[in-house]
């Protein structure tokens, strides 16, 4: 695939998803979308007390973004190239790891409804990353509300994103292995992932920051 014009960022907690999205809407001089995560007033309770909150601050995700994807459409936003900072499909990741099994079957009765009139991008780049890297991020960053967030949490939600896309083929898949790119400090990884993404992409696709790129 060359030239997408609905590219989908995705990655873990501290992955970089968002940096990174913004970095590539204003290189390919697109629409940037990002997620309202802070609008979530759930979101503290969860990180205190995940067991206790899951369920209502999952829901509160899965309308919100539902909401934001329907605005992308009536907005016609689709008339110019969109990078947003996450997929509709990573909900339910974080349902399976967060809901016990009585919320994850009534979270699959709503969730399936909403997802039917979504649409697809047309690239999907999975900043990949190992959970250490990842709590290095995430404690740098130093956020109040994530500070509760420990390492099984994480390790958790980087096997889960790991499963998911390891068998994710909707749409074309770029995963770009993170632990040694720094997008920010170092243009030149930056610059050799745009060179890549003009190359023509489809299936998955793994790249490195040893230029190795390898398609499925």
């Amino acid at each position: 695939m060359t030239d997408p014009q609905y590219i989908a960022v995705e990655g873990v907690i501290g992955a970089g998803k968002t940096t990174f999205a913004a970095m590539l809407a204003k290189r390919l001089d697109a629409t940037p979308v990002n997620e309202r995560f802070l609008d979530n007033p759930f979101l503290t309770d969860f990180y205190r007390n995940r067991p206790r909150w899951a369920l209502s601050c999952q829901l509160f995700f899965l309308i919100s973004r539902f909401q934001q994807q329907q605005e992308m459409t009536t907005r016609d936003l689709f008339q110019s190239r969109i990078v947003a900072d996450y997929l509709f499909a990573r909900d339910a990741i974080f349902a399976e790891v967060n809901l016990t099994e009585r919320e994850l079957a009534l979270y699959n009765r709503i969730a399936p409804v909403l997802a039917r009139d979504i649409p697809k991008p047309d690239l999907v780049i999975y900043l990949q990353a190992s959970t250490a890297t990842l709590m290095q991020r995430i404690r740098k960053r130093g956020l109040d509300f994530e500070k509760p967030i420990d390492d099984d949490y994480i390790e958790r939600l980087n096997k889960a994103y790991d499963y998911f896309f390891f068998h994710y083929a909707e749409t074309p898949l770029l995963v770009v292995k993170t632990d040694a790119i720094d997008f920010v400090a170092n243009p030149e990884h930056f610059d050799d992932l745009i060179r890549k993404l003009n190359e023509p992409l489809s299936g998955k696709t793994y790249y490195s920051p040893a230029g190795e790129l390898r398609s499925d």
